[in-house]
C-alpha cells in the first residue's frame, strides 16, 4: 500500500509537470528588466555570450543560416522511438523512482507508460496532436481533453508538435509543425563558452534558447523562460545528455527536465535503457467502461494537496 501511494504521487506529479510545466509557459520568457533578445541567467544557461569574448559568434548570414541548418539536420528521420526507461520525479524534498516505456510516433504521439514493481503498468501519459490522456490504472479513472480546453495550452500556444521537439531533441517555434527555411531566418546565434552556440527564438514575451555544440551542431540544453509581473518567473530547462548513435544520428539517453514556479519546483529525469525503432503497437490507447473519467480541477486539487 506504502509503494501504491508513494506511485499515485509520482503520477500525479508527472502528468500535471509535463502538462503544465510545458503548458505553463504563459509563464515561461525572459527574466524582469532583462532586455529582449539577451540570454537567461540560469544555472545551465550560464554559458553566455558575455563570458565568451575568446570565441567568434556567427555574424554572417550565410553562415548562420549554415549552422542552423547543421542543427535541425541531426533530427531523426526515423518515425519511430521506443525505449525501456528510468523515470525519476522530485517534488520538494519526495523523490520516487519508477521504471516505465517511452514509445514515441513522429507527428502522431508521444505515451508515457509507468510500472509498478517493474512489471505492472500503473499509469500512462499519451499526447496525440488532437488531446491530452491522463490514465491511472490503479483507480481506474483517466483524462482525455483537448489541448484548447486548458488554459495554459491554450493561452501560450504550447501544442503537440513544441513537446515533440522537447522529446525528440530539435528545434522548434510555437505554432509550427515543421521549421522551413524561412522559419529558421527568424532565429538568431550567438557565442557561449566551451565552444557552443546559443540558438535565440523571441515570440511576444516568450523567450526561447538552446544550447548548441559547434562542433556537431547537438543542441544540449532547451529553455524557455518568462516574468509576469503578477505571477513572477517562470522557467523551464530541458537537458539532454549521454547521446548514443541511432540511424546515423545521435539521440539523448538522459533528459533532465527542471520546471520552477515563484513558488515551486519541479525536477524530471528519464533515462532510456537503448533506442528502438518498434513498430508493433497501437498509437491510441482504448480504454474499458469501468475507467471514470477526472475533471481537471481534480487532478490539479489532487497535485497541489501532494
Amino acid at each position: 500500500m506504502k509503494a501504491l501511494r508513494y506511485w499515485k504521487m509520482t503520477a500525479m506529479a508527472m502528468a500535471v509537470i509535463l502538462a503544465a510545466s510545458c503548458g505553463s509557459s504563459r509563464g515561461l520568457g525572459r527574466k524582469s528588466g532583462q532586455p529582449k533578445g539577451a540570454t537567461p541567467d540560469t544555472a545551465t544557461t550560464a554559458t553566455t555570450a558575455t563570458t565568451a569574448t575568446a570565441i567568434t559568434a556567427i555574424p554572417d548570414t550565410l553562415e548562420k543560416d549554415a549552422y542552423l541548418q547543421k542543427v535541425t539536420d541531426n533530427a531523426q528521420s526515423t518515425r519511430f522511438i521506443t525505449s525501456k526507461l528510468k523515470f525519476t520525479v522530485e517534488l520538494g524534498n519526495r523523490q520516487m523512482t519508477l521504471t516505465g516505456n517511452l514509445k514515441m510516433k513522429r507527428d502522431d504521439v508521444i505515451r508515457l507508460q509507468l510500472m509498478a514493481f517493474g512489471f505492472v503498468e500503473a499509469g500512462r501519459l499519451e499526447f496525440t496532436q488532437d488531446y491530452v490522456l491522463i490514465v491511472d490504472r490503479i483507480n481506474k479513472q483517466y483524462l482525455k481533453v483537448p489541448y484548447a480546453q486548458l488554459d495554459f495550452f491554450r493561452h501560450s500556444g504550447v501544442d503537440f508538435y513544441m513537446l515533440q521537439a522537447l522529446f525528440w531533441n530539435e528545434l522548434f517555434q510555437p505554432g509550427k509543425s515543421r521549421l522551413t527555411e524561412r522559419n529558421l531566418r527568424k532565429f538568431t546565434t550567438d557565442a557561449g563558452v566551451d565552444n557552443d552556440v546559443i540558438v535565440s527564438f523571441e515570440n511576444d514575451v516568450l523567450s526561447y534558447r538552446w544550447l548548441t555544440e559547434r562542433e556537431t551542431a547537438r543542441i544540449k540544453m532547451a529553455n524557455v523562460l518568462y516574468n509576469n509581473y503578477l505571477r513572477g518567473n517562470y522557467q523551464l530547462n530541458w537537458d539532454y545528455g549521454n547521446f548514443k548513435a541511432s540511424n546515423r544520428k545521435m539521440f539523448p539517453m538522459d533528459h533532465k527536465v527542471s520546471f520552477s514556479t515563484p513558488d515551486k519546483e519541479v525536477k524530471l529525469e528519464m533515462i532510456l535503457n537503448y533506442i528502438g525503432n518498434d513498430e508493433d503497437w497501437e498509437p491510441r490507447t482504448v480504454l474499458s467502461g469501468k475507467y471514470r473519467q477526472m475533471p481537471v480541477d481534480e487532478i490539479l486539487r489532487r497535485f497541489m494537496s501532494l
